[in-house]
């Protein structure tokens, strides 16, 4: 079967022709996985294994703005490939999706499921929200795609939670039903940033002032961006002396003169690599805020399902996730820690995890 994938930004969208197993055609099997010797029941679809295997015929990068309506865009694509038309199609949007359709917050579109079809000449065309697509690819994740933060001990029944720290910061959660997952996803990464010590309500504050707003997103502490707003906060606050080349490619990017630059990595490389103090400080603030915001959504949620850390942030800074100080923030909760001491945590190194799950989404009521 043709499937058409797509993930839709604002700035950027991207096309793929995938081709998945034709024998596929249920949410049928009850899989078992033996994760390092802790027993973890994961109740998988019957094509978690097809969707692993799915071949990209066609991928195609478009500058969103560059186009007046998705359809024009998908009709360039497809054109590359006339002999292969795809049945299905899946869109996952960076913003809320009701009822199939969304208006794209930094886009003038407005995508509707039925015009799509219509105009499109597909069966059927699903429209989802990005991190719904990260929860549903969980479930379509091996062993191999997993890193393990906490073992804890899995509770089939529980909710699973799926958090993810990339450009902003996703959180989603999915409730068991029968054999079957809902998926739900949430915009938890616009709640409130909530400062835990000094230095983090000086960061509160810096942000307030240097944002003109009372209101302080987690994801604005949370994610690639939160990771440059701190280290921007530590120095202008003179907590140590910035290194020049640091400074050099910084000052670049703040001032626009390189906007490839991704002030992020840079600084999370000057961690790593050079031992560089700000930088080092920069990140242990940032996994802190990660972790104790992590163990917020656990206390609400109770996910003993398991939770899965997705984004490219994570895992590309897996030394510093590691080194249990995630873990500690995620398990200080005064009173109630102990409930969280046996939530399974993993963190997810497989990047295509949204794909798998735009795929499992379509497939699902083939």
């Amino acid at each position: 079967m043709l499937l058409l994938i797509g993930d839709i930004g604002g700035t950027k969208t991207i096309l793929r022709l995938v081709e998945v197993a034709e024998q596929v055609q249920s949410i049928e099997t009850i899989q078992q996985a033996n994760y390092r010797g802790t027993k973890t029941i994961l109740r998988l679809v019957e094509i978690a294994e097809q969707v692993q295997s799915f071949e990209t015929i066609q991928q195609a990068n478009y500058s969103s703005s560059s186009f007046c309506d998705l359809v024009p865009m998908v009709k360039e694509f497809l054109a590359r490939v006339e002999s292969k038309a795809p049945q299905r199609a899946c869109f996952a949007i960076a913003g809320p999706v009701i009822n199939n359709s969304s208006t794209l917050t930094n886009l003038n579109w407005h995508l509707d499921s039925k015009r799509l079809e219509q105009e499109l000449n597909l069966e059927k065309v699903d429209l989802i929200n990005d991190f719904a697509a990260n929860s549903y690819g969980v479930l379509a994740l091996k062993e191999s795609d997993l890193y393990p933060l906490q073992i804890g001990q899995s509770q089939p029944s529980s909710p699973i939670a799926v958090i993810g720290a990339g450009t902003g910061l996703g959180e989603g959660f999915l409730i068991p039903q029968g054999r079957f997952y809902q998926v739900f996803a949430t915009e938890g990464g616009h709640t409130d940033f909530a400062p835990r010590n000094d230095l983090e309500m000086q960061l509160l504050q810096y942000l307030q002032h240097k944002l003109n707003t009372e209101h302080i997103s987690v994801e604005r502490v949370v994610s690639g961006q939160g990771i440059v707003a701190i280290y921007q906060f530590l120095r202008d606050s003179n907590y140590a002396a910035e290194s020049p080349e640091i400074s050099a490619k910084i000052l670049n990017w703040e001032q626009q003169k390189s906007p490839k630059i991704d002030p992020a990595a840079i600084i999370s490389q000057g961690a790593r690599v050079s031992g560089d103090r700000l930088c080092q400080k920069t990140m242990a603030m940032f996994v802190e805020a990660y972790g104790a915001e992590v163990g917020n959504v656990a206390l609400k949620l109770l996910p003993y399902g398991g939770i899965y850390l997705t984004g490219g942030v994570a895992i590309k800074n897996l030394e510093i996730m590691s080194d249990g100080r995630f873990l500690a923030s995620f398990k200080q909760k005064g009173r109630v820690s102990f409930l969280l001491e046996n939530i399974p945590i993993n963190l997810v190194n497989n990047v295509q995890v949204g794909l798998l799950g735009s795929i499992l989404y379509a497939l699902q009521f083939v």
